[in-house]
Formats: structure tokens, C-alpha cells, sequence
């Protein structure tokens, strides 16, 4: 296992490398980073562009400028943002935190009720219980997140002041304007809207997955073979059913993990949740390019890891899958 570990940690390099290669370039070409600069600050003297250029790498050979650029970033030797001039890793860094603080609730909150919900319908196959969770999958799925943002913030905002005299949920932020410290209660009833928005996405998907992966499970040699021994029904489901049905729900869930650091772009706008996603929609409308540049390593390196990690998940839920 540790070698395995070890390897794949290695191969992560050079693929984190030519991931952020072809990003820059792609930002380079997309954005025109200088021309931005220049368009946002009409005023900067010749000096001032040709340290943007250097610290940004962004000299006319792509290969140089991006090693110029990954030597600055890997020094922290970060070029400030073209708007406003502020430090980039600290709006990185608040963004990210806000962007895992939700990605997080609202999946422990989805997978775990869709997983119970898809055994649940496993169980009964063809039954009612099945048809209602396949039609509510279904359902669940086909609405998009801006659709179900809007109708949680008419139900619990606009026509719940109506009726009651206050809104149940605010509809934006972390906290309210000119709040100033740590409150988690006030946090979640800011995040509560946002999460049911992603969480019944989540839900609806792994429902689906888990209730088809138990029923290939639940009908195999082996599962046969154990209830023939005697083993108590629960037994069978839980140490032989569920934990070999959640090897491909494995895979979905490190890779669903994995790109929320990327943020949640439609519901973070939608709801004017500072995270990832919010992050990078003003940077890239701007075509900030020492905003984007950090968020897009961020990005690839948790899905490299969240790789990783389903990779070894597989051998923790399946003993007769060695990765040595």
C-alpha cells in the first residue's frame, strides 16, 4: 500500500505540471492577462507592466514564461490581483474555506441520506418504496440547481415574509453586512439554502448508484453462499452487500469531492456565497490572471488527490484488491 501510495504521489507531479502548463497557456490565449492589465489600469507606467509581466511569466516564450511563473508561485512570490492591487492568497484562502465549508455539509448530508435512501429501495425491488425513490431520483435530478435556488428563496424568503412577518433563511452571504466575528449558528442558517440546493442533487444521484450496485450485489454467488451458512440477513446485507456495493459509489463520490474545491459556480452566484465558484467567475470576468492561476493549481491537485484516495478506499471495502 505504501508503495502504491508512493508511485502515485510521484506520477501526481509531472501530471500536476502539464495540467497547469496547458491551463496557462489556455489562460494566456483565453484572457490576454496584459492587455487586462492594461485596460484596468490605464495609468501604470512602463515599469509597472514589465514587473506584471515578469512576475506573471508572461514573456513570449509559453515554456519560459510558465517556469518564470511556477518559480514566483512555488516562492510565494505572488503577483498581487490587477483590480485593486490586494494579495491573492488571502481572498484565495477565505473563498476556499467558505467553498469547503458548504461542499462539505452538503455532502456528508447527500451522500449519507441517498445512500440510506438507495438501500432503502434496494430491498424492495419493484415494490412502492422503489417506484417512489426512482421517481424522486428522477425528479431530483432532472431540476437544475438555478431552478430549485429560486424556488427556496421565493418559498422561504419572499413568501414566507408574507406570510409570518420574517424570512425563515436569508438568501446570500455568509453572514449578514457588518457582521464581525464567529457565529455557527448564524453561518448555517446563511448556508442552509445552498445546501439543500446542492444536497438534492447529491442525494438523487447516489440513491441511484447505490440502489443499482446493491441489487448486482444482492443477487451474486456469493451472497447466496453466506446466506446458506446461516449468517442473520443483517449481517449479509451490511458486511457482504453494502460494503462490495460501495466500491463503484466509491470512485463517484472521491471524484464529486474532489471538484467542489473547485467551487459550486451556480449556486455560489445564485445565493452570493463567497466561495470558489464566486471566486472565479469575478476573476475571470476581469481577466485577473494572478486570481485564476492559484485557483486552477488548487483545483487539479484535489482532484489528483481525491483520486488517490478512492484508489485506497478500494482496498479498505475490498480485501482482495491489492494495489501493491
Amino acid at each position: 500500500m505504501t508503495r502504491f501510495i508512493g508511485r502515485r504521489l510521484l506520477w501526481a507531479i509531472p501530471t500536476l505540471l502539464l495540467v497547469t502548463f496547458l491551463v496557462y497557456m489556455a489562460l494566456r490565449l483565453g484572457t490576454n492577462p496584459l492587455e487586462s492589465y492594461k485596460r484596468i489600469n490605464p495609468r501604470a507606467s512602463r515599469a509597472k507592466l514589465e514587473q506584471y509581466k515578469k512576475l506573471n511569466g508572461l514573456s513570449d516564450n509559453y515554456v519560459l514564461g510558465y517556469l518564470n511563473w511556477l518559480k514566483n508561485f512555488i516562492t510565494f512570490n505572488w503577483p498581487r490581483s490587477i483590480k485593486g492591487s490586494r494579495e491573492v492568497f488571502p481572498a484565495l484562502k477565505d473563498a476556499m474555506a467558505n467553498t469547503i465549508r458548504l461542499g462539505t455539509l452538503a455532502s456528508v448530508v447527500g451522500i449519507a441520506v441517498g445512500l440510506f435512501v438507495g438501500i432503502f429501495a434496494a430491498l424492495k425491488p419493484g415494490g412502492k418504496r422503489d417506484v417512489a425513490v426512482n421517481t424522486a431520483a428522477f425528479v431530483g435530478i432532472s431540476i437544475p440547481p438555478y431552478i430549485s435556488a429560486v424556488l427556496l428563496q421565493l418559498l422561504f424568503a419572499v413568501y414566507w415574509g408574507r406570510w409570518f412577518g420574517s424570512s425563515l433563511f436569508p438568501t446570500s452571504g455568509v453572514y449578514p453586512p457588518g457582521h464581525t466575528g464567529f457565529d455557527p449558528l448564524l453561518m448555517l442558517k446563511h448556508m442552509a439554502l445552498p445546501t439543500i440546493v446542492v444536497a438534492i442533487q447529491v442525494i438523487a444521484t447516489y440513491s441511484r448508484y447505490m440502489r443499482s450496485s446493491l441489487l448486482d450485489v444482492l443477487n451474486s454467488d456469493y451472497m447466496r453462499t453466506a446466506r446458506s451458512k446461516g449468517i442473520s440477513e443483517r449481517r449479509v446485507l451490511f458486511r457482504h452487500g453494502v460494503r462490495n456495493a460501495l466500491i463503484p459509489v466509491v470512485t463517484i463520490a472521491a471524484l464529486d469531492v474532489g471538484s467542489i474545491v473547485g467551487g459550486l459556480i451556480i449556486t455560489e452566484n445564485i445565493f452570493d456565497y463567497p466561495g470558489m465558484g464566486r471566486y472565479f467567475l469575478r476573476a475571470f470576468d476581469q481577466g485577473d490572471f494572478p486570481l485564476l492561476m492559484p485557483w486552477m493549481v488548487l483545483v487539479v491537485a484535489s482532484v489528483l488527490i481525491f483520486n488517490l484516495i478512492a484508489d485506497v478506499s478500494y482496498a479498505y471495502l475490498d480485501p482482495r484488491i491489492r494495489l501493491d
